[in-house]
Parts: C-alpha cells; structure tokens; sequence
C-alpha cells in the first residue's frame, strides 16, 4: 500500500496542512519541520499522486490508454480522439494494443500504473479487472470505452449502441423484403460481438435461423467457407449483417462480385465509393474517445459523484448494398 500525506504527518509528528505546504513548496514553515517532514518523506519512500494539483497548476500529467489494437481503424479513430482530449489539457498519453489479450491487457495496464500514470482509459480484452482495485482504492480514476469491465467491477463506461444498431440493420433489410438474413460475427466472447449477435437475434425473433450464424475472427478462407455452406442450403440467405468493419470487407472478398444485400456494423474507408456503396450502421469512435476522455478529466478535477455509464446511439447510412431487394 502506497504510503499516504497522513502516514507522512504522522512520522513526522506535524499537522497535515505543514506536509501538504512542504511537498507543494509553499513558505510559512519553519526549517526544522521541513526538513523532519522531508526526512519523513524519503524514510517512507512517499510520492505524492499529483493527478488534481497538476491540473490545476497546469504542469504536465500523464494518462494512460489500452486499445485492441491501433491499425484497427474504430481503434486509431478512438485513440486520436483521446489524445486530442489529453493534450488539450496540457498532458502527455501512454498508449498501447492489448491485441484482444487478457494478459497483454493486464500487463499494460500495471506498467502504466508502475509509471504512476494519473489515470486510465480501458477498452477491456478480458473479463476479470480485479487487478484494478488497488488502483482504484488509491484513487486512480479508471474509465472503460467500448466494453464494460467484468461484473462486479462498478466504474465508469462509455459504449456505443449495439444491440439498437444490429437492430437497425435487420430492420432494414426485412423493410428490403428479406427474409433470410445471415449474421457474420466476431467471437461471441467479445461484449460488442455478442450484443450485436443478441440485436439480430431478437430483431428476426422467429425468422432466426441457427444455420445462418458464423461468430469467429474474420479470415478470408473462413469466412469464404461459412458464405458457401449458407449459399447451398435450401433457403440461402439472401442478405448479410456484418458484425464489423473487418468482418464487412472479408464478406467483400469473400464474395467475388457475387451480388447480396449487406449491411456492415461501423462504417469504413471507400464504403461509399463502391458498386454499390456499402450500407453500415455507423457508430463514431471519435466522439466515443472524446467522451471517454473529458469523463476522465472531470474524475481528476475531484468529481467523486456516482460510476456513469453512457450509450452512445448508432445510426444507418444507406448507400445501395443494404437496399437491394430479393430479386436484384
């Protein structure tokens, strides 16, 4: 446990109004109790946690940021919205992939807490975030972006709409006159995969067919070999809802030019310039990392009022793919 102003006024035998004034260099102490009060602070090793005075005197902090992974374009969009956030705000921002890794995530996290970062944006790769407590009883505000924490962790979140958008998108393709309507889908571990999943399945409610779901990492050959056996079943689907932006370009490739309605979730570079352009159900990743980030900054300005947790809404861009009909 890091030792603390009131652990310092204590070995020092001094109030902790004559501490604070030493440590923030300010006059009206005599030489003495200083100097036992600096002696007190080397014997117990204290560092102050200079999170709320840095920001007000308007020296340079730092924060720290864990992202999936930084040439995801969702990802870099949210993380140059937080540093626009943090350098805005006169600090610096550590940043790192956790390469959807529980254990690349935990280590991150610790090495920026071990440089005494002033505070955290999380978008989690696991589940379990006990690992964070100390932290968190130490008085490190921590704010997660785009997944919640594991249950039993109550901290800040921002989150986009998922299961709303999903069910935007099938909406929209059972308005088109479809009816079979196939979902391509990260692992179902993911809290965004799954809410999307949950979305489309309760949106299709007795259309839902188990047959015409596929929920694991996009590679182009699998993704080839799940659109193949849809394509030979008796009623192939004749729509697709894209769980992702990766997962949306992977079904482009795996398609060859074959033509199919599809809606992709999070929109994408070019989307529009294609034949046709590509219908998504478009959440802002800059608007997320912003969010997060100025949620942060009031943490380290003393707001201590209750965990937020704030849903971001999605919206649907009809370009031409998701709008095809079932006889096109």
């Amino acid at each position: 446990m890091r030792p603390t102003m009131k652990d310092v006024a204590s070995a020092a035998g001094v109030a902790l109004k004559t501490v604070s004034r030493v440590v923030n260099g300010e006059p009206g102490v005599h030489p003495a109790t200083a100097e036992r009060v600096r002696t007190a602070i080397d014997r117990l090793g204290y560092s102050r946690n200079e999170s709320a005075r840095v920001l007000r005197s308007g020296r340079t902090a730092t924060i720290g940021l864990v992202i999936e992974d930084v040439a995801d374009p969702f990802y870099s969009g949210l993380s140059r919205a937080v540093e626009e956030v943090v350098i805005g705000h006169g600090c610096l921002l550590l940043s790192g992939s956790s390469g959807e890794e529980p254990g690349r995530e935990r280590e991150l996290v610790e090495t920026f807490c071990a440089r005494r970062v002033d505070g955290l944006i999380v978008v989690p790769a696991g589940e379990d975030h006990t690992y964070l407590r100390s932290e968190l009883e130490a008085g490190t505000p921590v704010v997660f972006a785009d997944r919640p924490p594991g249950a039993g962790l109550d901290v800040d979140t921002v989150l986009a709409d998922n299961a709303a958008g999903a069910e935007q998108a099938v909406r929209h393709l059972l308005g088109h006159g479809h009816h079979r309507i196939a979902f391509l889908g990260d692992d179902p571990a993911i809290f965004t995969a799954a809410e999307r999943l949950r979305g489309y399945r309760e949106t299709l409610g007795g259309l839902f067919d188990e047959r015409l779901v596929s929920m694991r990492a996009p590679e182009l050959e699998t993704v080839r070999a799940d659109l193949t056996r849809m394509f030979a079943l008796d009623q192939p689907p004749t729509a697709l809802f894209t769980g992702n932006g990766r997962y949306t370009v992977t079904a482009l490739r795996a398609l060859r030019g074959r033509r199919v309605a599809l809606v992709g979730f999070d929109d994408f570079e070019l989307a529009d310039l294609l034949d046709p352009g590509v219908t998504v159900v478009a959440q802002d990743p800059s608007w997320m990392g912003r969010v997060a980030a100025e949620l942060l900054f009031r943490r380290l300005r003393g707001d201590s009022g209750p965990s937020e947790h704030i849903q971001l809404p999605v919206r649907l861009i009809g370009r031409g793919s998701g709008e095809m009909s079932p006889y096109d």
